[in-house]
């Protein structure tokens, strides 16, 4: 068995897919027998700070990271060699191809480990074409023993960016035991007004990226054609930067009924996803959504963009519909068809939990990243 530190961005109580996913990996490995640290920066804590807690056997070390860059990796880099020193680390593996996986890889090379890094989306999608982390990225993913990444897109985009970098696709997955189809639960509908009206729901941190400006337009078009006008669920709250796009348009269109719910603890989640008639992902870019795969698995009738990995996973038209990113038309017409078509919304549900339940299982995850780990750790290279 390995002792494997997972260099990471985020992980729970943090917000975000980014958080879940490295959770769901470090649990999956313990589960398995492995020795799991996971080293996280907080913002929260004084710089140089640190705390540790067991979460299902894997331990968490959160740190303060000092204000200068510099000063932060480098430090993030001697707590790395420190750990490696007080217990001796077997593999390196960096969530995200941006600072975490320049750490990892860096300090695995200094110690003479493998190293493994993940692309995750926004980290190739948008990141690498920032001219200021540009370098960072390539070095990380020419220097990593494996690059495992969640879509084909990403992939082909690591493989663009450096070619000398051996590049592996391990898709995200859900657990199928937990989010499940269901009913509305009553006094969840009753708590936030939703009783008798249609939802559309969108789960997940709501942003330009997710297209957020795109879904509130169609949501015009979809309430001005819909014989009873739905309500416009959004589960996970706004990003800060992109509140104001919801302000505005709530001041130009007061009658339309936004239900809004703050972020929600992931094992939570199921019966929010149960509310909805259609659950809508239009994402401008993307990875592979987690809430994408639980929704799915929850039976929900979806409209996604055909972006990212959301391709990889609808490949039958018959488990969940695609529009092209950004389509404003397409996209209210397709969740309008949706809203007066439950025959058609019960079918796709059922598809879309039938592929996710048996492609996109958590333990194929993990046996996925546990290959690539074999092959780092038993040959020194892919």
């Amino acid at each position: 068995m390995m002792h494997i530190l997972i260099v990471g961005e985020r992980y729970p109580p943090d917000v975000g897919g980014l958080a879940v996913s490295t959770r769901r990996l470090a649990q999956g490995l313990a589960e398995r027998g492995h020795a799991v640290t996971v080293d996280v920066p907080n913002a929260s804590l004084p710089p140089g700070r640190t705390t540790t807690d067991d979460d299902k056997g894997v331990v968490v070390l959160r740190f303060g990271p000092h204000r200068r860059a510099d000063d932060a990796l480098s430090d993030w880099f001697d707590r790395v060699v420190a750990l490696h020193a007080a217990r001796p680390l077997d593999l390196l593996h960096g969530i995200y191809v941006t600072q975490p996986a320049f750490i990892a890889v860096t300090a695995a090379r200094y110690l003479g480990l493998p190293s493994v890094i993940s692309a995750r989306g926004n980290d190739l999608d948008r990141s690498a074409f920032d001219p200021g982390r540009f370098s960072q990225i390539y070095w990380a993913l020419e220097h990593a023993d494996a690059v495992t990444a969640v879509s084909s897109d990403l992939v082909r985009k690591a493989q663009i960016f450096a070619p000398g970098c051996q590049a592996f696709l391990v898709p995200n997955g859900v657990d199928a035991t937990l989010f499940t189809p269901g009913p509305r639960e009553a006094s969840l509908a009753h708590s936030l007004q939703l009783e008798d009206a249609p939802v559309v729901a969108f789960v997940g941190e709501a942003r330009r990226k997710k297209g957020l400006t795109v879904l509130l337009a169609a949501f015009v078009g979809v309430s001005s054609f819909c014989e009873s006008p739905p309500v416009l669920l959004l589960v996970g709250g706004v990003r800060e930067d992109d509140a104001a796009i919801l302000e505005v348009f709530r001041r130009q269109h007061p009658t339309l009924p936004i239900c809004t719910v703050p972020n929600v603890a992931h094992e939570q989640l199921p019966p929010y996803y149960r509310l909805a008639d259609v659950l809508v992902f239009p994402s401008l870019r993307d990875g592979m959504p987690n809430a994408l795969l639980e929704g799915m698995a929850c039976e929900r009738a979806i409209v996604a963009s055909d972006v990212g990995g959301i391709p990889d996973v609808v490949r039958d038209p018959d488990t969940a519909v695609l529009v092209p990113p950004g389509d404003v038309d397409a996209l209210s017409e397709e969740v309008l068809g949706l809203l007066r078509d439950p025959v058609r919304r019960e079918r796709l549900g059922r598809a879309a939990r039938a592929v996710v339940a048996a492609a996109f299982r958590p333990a194929l995850e993990i046996e996925r990243n546990l290959e690539v780990y074999r092959r780092v750790a038993e040959k020194g290279e892919v």
